[in-house]
């Protein structure tokens, strides 16, 4: 008996009383059978292609992100030096000084962060968990230090001089908050869903000494981007979000009876807006000269070296307005430069940030990413007339080494979480030996690894085969028609299956022929 196949029905109606034959709107399929696919689903599919590609999966991860953050750290830091000695020429000169002074030190700041980013690159940092406590209270004591012994310079009391050089303990501040920040979460990472815990210690009373020291000093600015960082480490420990609200509107509070209370800050404010100060003074003037010179610069600028607004129009030009002088010598091209390696060098650190499990790790470079990124857009807000004016230096670009020696011990901490991503075959070893050469090495290593591993299989089926052959030739050849010997059950040793054979003391015949 031959079974039928049976026929499947149309899908039922639903339970209203609409017939089979009758279609609803929402219900009408696409022509090919599949659901639709919207453009933001394209565009997360081709993102996640994109850096598949770029990255690689699993163990075989090409260490793209570890040069992404390491050649945009360095090209940033090499645009820094050359647009110092560009910017700082001509008031060196009006001062008496050579005209490449304010470069050599940026340029010896630089070559000292950048050879402690490549130590920090190569040490575990779970290592330096140890150091967070002692860092964090050296911190305190030197912005302590700061309010004694320190030096006012254009309102802000915030440097400390050690010999012919001055350092800024409120940028060492920022890196040591990070880690302390960072080990503190790490260890209260199950009870964070309490605002207790969440608070205290690390808002209460580590980051409010550090910024009630900051603000003791006048700089309103760093104040602010040691808020942006403890915001930053909260939100990636995973901290509530209605903690958040609460922490904007007492900031928002704080701020606004900061600014009301000093006739500087509020000068500031009102020249931003169009208004006159009291005093008839415009403290937006830097801001003002920063966007003539943006203007001027058109798309490919009026030259390195040869700005105009440098001349004594932008005070202090190669510190927090040295955007402007980008813009005006190199032009919308050179600004974009730098907006694109800005935003390269967050997007390699997010994607460090994303692929950590660990609260640790996870805290530490969040902030740092925040950190960096928070600064840079502040200052180009700043410069660009979008905010009023604040006493923020550009990361890695304007003057200043304290700035950029933490700024490049911060990329060290990260290329460190980079580089344990590799796979081992392709991490850097050497720290003489860095950038292209050295990623072209590592390259050139694991495609010798797999060339050697293929040819060893290969090698290993020929072998094989060669044995089969070998064996295959070893066997007797038979006519055609004919049954081999060993085949043949005739052709095998009578005396081994006979049974008369196999004992003599059995058979009487064999025994006659013995006694015979």
């Amino acid at each position: 008996m031959v079974s039928t196949p049976t026929r499947t029905t149309a899908a039922r109606p639903a339970a209203g009383g609409v017939t089979s034959g009758t279609k609803t709107p929402s219900a009408a399929p696409s022509t090919t059978g599949r659901p639709a696919v919207t453009p933001a689903a394209r565009v997360r599919a081709w993102n996640r292609g994109f850096w598949s590609a770029l990255e690689g999966t699993g163990k075989s991860r090409n260490g793209s992100t570890y040069y992404l953050i390491l050649g945009s750290t360095l090209a940033l830091t090499a645009i820094g030096i050359m647009m110092v000695l560009s910017a700082s020429s001509v008031e060196a000169i009006a001062a008496g000084e050579s005209p490449y002074s304010a470069a050599l030190k940026q340029g010896g700041f630089a070559a000292i962060g950048v050879f402690a980013m490549f130590v920090l690159s190569r040490v575990n940092v779970v290592w330096l968990r140890r150091f967070a406590w002692p860092l964090i209270f050296l911190a305190i004591a030197l912005l302590g230090l700061v309010l004694l012994v320190g030096r006012s310079a254009l309102g802000n009391q915030n440097w400390i001089d050690v010999g012919p050089f001055t350092f800024q303990p409120s940028e060492a501040a920022k890196l040591a908050l990070a880690l302390w920040m960072a080990t503190v979460l790490d260890r209260k990472a199950k009870l964070l869903n309490e605002w207790r815990h969440a608070l205290i210690p690390v808002v209460l009373p580590g980051a409010i000494a550090v910024l009630g020291l900051i603000l003791a000093g006048n700089d309103l600015g760093t104040a602010m981007i040691v808020m942006i960082i403890v915001a930053a480490a909260l939100f990636f420990a995973g901290v509530r979000l209605y903690l958040f609200g609460f922490a904007g509107a007492v900031l928002a509070l704080g701020a606004t009876i900061l600014a009301v209370t000093s006739p500087n800050r509020m000068c500031r404010i009102l020249s931003w807006t169009g208004q006159t100060c009291a005093d008839g003074s415009d403290l937006n003037y830097q801001s003002t000269n920063g966007l003539y010179g943006l203007a001027s610069g058109g798309w490919f600028g009026v030259g390195l070296g040869q700005s105009r607004q440098k001349y004594s129009w932008i005070p202090e030009a190669h510190n927090d307005f040295i955007f402007a002088i980008i813009g005006e010598e190199l032009g919308l091209v050179g600004t974009l430069v730098v907006l694109v390696l800005f935003a390269i060098l967050g997007t390699a650190i997010y994607r460090v940030v994303v692929a950590q499990h660990d609260v640790f790790h996870r805290v530490l470079a969040g902030t740092i990413m925040v950190w960096l990124l928070g600064q840079a857009s502040v200052n180009m807000a700043v410069v660009t007339g979008l905010a009023p004016v604040i006493g923020v230096p550009l990361p890695f670009i304007s003057y200043g080494g304290s700035a950029l020696l933490m700024s490049l011990c911060a990329i060290g901490v990260v290329l460190s979480l980079a580089r344990a991503q590799m796979e081992p075959g392709m991490q850097p070893k050497k720290m003489l030996k860095f950038g292209p050469a050295a990623f072209a090495n590592s390259v050139r290593r694991a495609r010798a690894a797999r060339a050697a591993k293929t040819a060893a299989s290969r090698s290993a089926a020929s072998t094989a085969s060669s044995r089969s052959a070998a064996r295959t030739a070893a066997r007797p050849k038979t006519p055609a028609g004919k049954t081999p010997a060993s085949k043949n059950p005739a052709s095998k040793n009578p005396a081994t299956k006979n049974p008369a054979t196999k004992n003599p003391a059995k058979n009487p015949a064999a025994k006659n022929r013995t006694k015979a």
